[in-house]
């Protein structure tokens, strides 16, 4: 079941497709007494019976008002909570090639490694990246799985972790080389603005067998640069969502991205930086295609 936050004329929705992405049921039609008028809302307010009930309603085509070529997609949450919590280096291949590339890089323990992405904006699909290439022309691209938390939840088991997931969605890092180098950390240069796009969809996690194992691809300009499966995380969700919450808590629409493969622009030599132009497609196919184009 996809969650899908749209536009239809003037006017914000959230719906879920059909079983063939042709058209769009508004959740607003069916659920009359819940305040679901953002993905916040729905995320906090839709209950596990409610869940049922949709999945019971896929099949009514009648209940599906709006065909899919009469909507503009949208980001699923436009602007998040809180910034959006990042883990690094989660693939040992990627974790190979930073080490190759940026001087002084290294990680001496194999604890899991956490940063924060400011993002007061998050883009859709299809939307526009407007690189800042004037501060960092190292414009660099990561594909990511995006974790959303369903419910809020401190110091969580990691057996208990599914139970505090909604869905997952695909997160695209775009991030500036030479500053997360000059600041010897990552924040700034993961956090200029249009430097966070996620979508098309929030694919909700009954869909998904746990823990979740799926392809994770990215494609600049029809070049596949990424191309790999969550199955080679060196740190879980169940335990990154266990450690994150441990004295800390995690909130009812949070967004994890959960780490980037190897084959970031960064790992070529020389560095295949982005440009103005360039058209990025992040791929996990049970979710579906996040697209971004350079500006």
């Amino acid at each position: 079941m996809k969650f899908v936050r749209y536009r239809q004329n003037d006017a914000v929705e959230i719906g879920i497709f059909n079983a063939q992405e042709t058209a769009v049921m508004n959740l607003k039609d069916v659920f009359l007494q819940k305040d679901l008028s953002t993905m916040q809302k729905v995320v906090e307010n839709l209950t596990d019976k409610d869940i049922d009930k949709l999945h019971s309603w896929l099949q009514n085509e009648r209940l599906f008002k709006t065909k899919a070529e009469d909507i503009k997609i949208l980001a699923p949450i436009e602007r998040p909570l809180h910034d959006i919590l990042c883990v690094g280096v989660n693939y040992s291949a990627h974790l190979q090639e930073t080490q190759d590339r940026v001087d002084g890089f290294k990680k001496e323990t194999n604890d899991a490694v956490y940063f924060g992405k400011r993002a007061i904006k998050i883009l859709g699909s299809e939307e526009k990246v407007q690189a800042c290439f004037d501060i960092d022309s190292a414009v660099d691209y990561e594909v990511e799985l995006a974790v959303i938390i369903g419910k809020t939840g401190k110091n969580i088991r990691k057996e208990e972790a599914e139970d505090y997931i909604f869905g997952y969605s695909i997160f695209n890092d775009f991030s500036s080389r030479r500053l997360q180098k000059k600041h010897m950390q990552w924040f700034r240069g993961k956090s200029l603005d249009t430097y966070s796009a996620m979508g098309p969809v929030i694919l909700h996690k009954s869909a998904l067998p746990f823990p979740v194992e799926v392809d994770v691809k990215c494609s600049v300009n029809d070049e596949l640069r990424q191309n790999s499966n969550t199955k080679l995380f060196l740190h879980d969700i169940p335990s990154i969502i266990a450690e994150l919450s441990q004295g800390m808590t995690l909130e009812a629409g949070d967004i994890i991205a959960t780490g980037t493969p190897s084959g970031v622009g960064m790992g070529y030599k020389p560095g295949k930086w982005l440009k103005k132009g360039d058209t990025v497609v992040c791929e996990i196919p049970p979710i579906g295609k996040l697209i971004n184009f350079i500006g």
